[in-house]
């Protein structure tokens, strides 16, 4: 049985849910929105980036709207078990947040406009919640694939604190870690475009109404 911890507290690896050495399911082959493949090797000359923002459903949706994203997946990651499953993922035991995969064409769209929709599509100063969506997975958090991004992340961040200080918001909770040595599992497969299948569908995001300067950061891509 997975209880929900009162006040959520990450586990440390002792403590972690062990998982699995494969996926205990499959991931469907194809993006039902966009139509092409959600699992790699990608294209050349795309990019990738990696963003929790609370539920993943409308968080994938706000991504794929995107013109020059190439593909979008939800999936586990920041944690220590590998291949769990969303039961293990909100028990709290697993350390994951849920996260959504970007795949996208750095001459048609940025890192940094990409960023700019992260920031504004959810509230980075609660913690372990968004809404009314409480617990360890649901915080916020960036995870980068070069330096190029951590830099332009970290000034990122550093825009919309002030941005937010100004408007009477707190501190920004949000992790930006590299994603190298932090796996990203993807989810199980009625998760994946969760709401174009569904659209009537639950979709927990919102953001603080303030809105992210750009141009605050050098616009690296790769």
């Amino acid at each position: 049985m997975f209880l929900n911890r009162r006040v959520p507290e990450l586990p440390n690896p002792a403590q972690a849910l062990r998982g699995r050495e494969t996926p205990e399911f499959d991931v469907p082959a194809r993006h039902t929105v966009l139509g092409n493949p959600l699992l790699g090797p990608y294209p050349e000359g795309l990019a990738v980036a990696d963003f929790g923002l609370g539920c993943f459903w409308g968080a994938e949706r706000t991504f794929w709207r995107i013109g020059g994203v190439w593909t979008t997946l939800v999936g586990y990651q920041g944690g220590y078990t590998p291949n769990p499953t969303y039961e293990e993922v909100c028990s709290g035991l697993t350390g994951h947040t849920e996260a959504v995969r970007v795949v996208y064409d750095p001459s048609v769209v940025s890192y940094e406009q990409l960023l700019k929709v992260f920031w504004e599509a959810h509230d980075p100063t609660q913690g372990f919640r968004q809404g009314n969506d409480v617990g360890t997975q649901y915080r916020s958090a960036i995870h980068t694939h070069t330096p190029a991004q951590a830099e332009t992340a970290e000034a990122s961040r550093v825009a919309y604190q002030k941005v937010l200080t100004g408007a009477g918001h707190g501190t920004i909770t949000t992790e930006i870690l590299p994603a190298e040595g932090r796996a990203f599992y993807p989810a199980e497969g009625y998760h994946q475009q969760y709401l174009d299948k569904n659209p009537a569908g639950y979709c927990g995001i919102g953001g603080t109404g303030v809105s992210c300067p750009i141009g605050v950061a050098p616009a690296h891509d790769k």
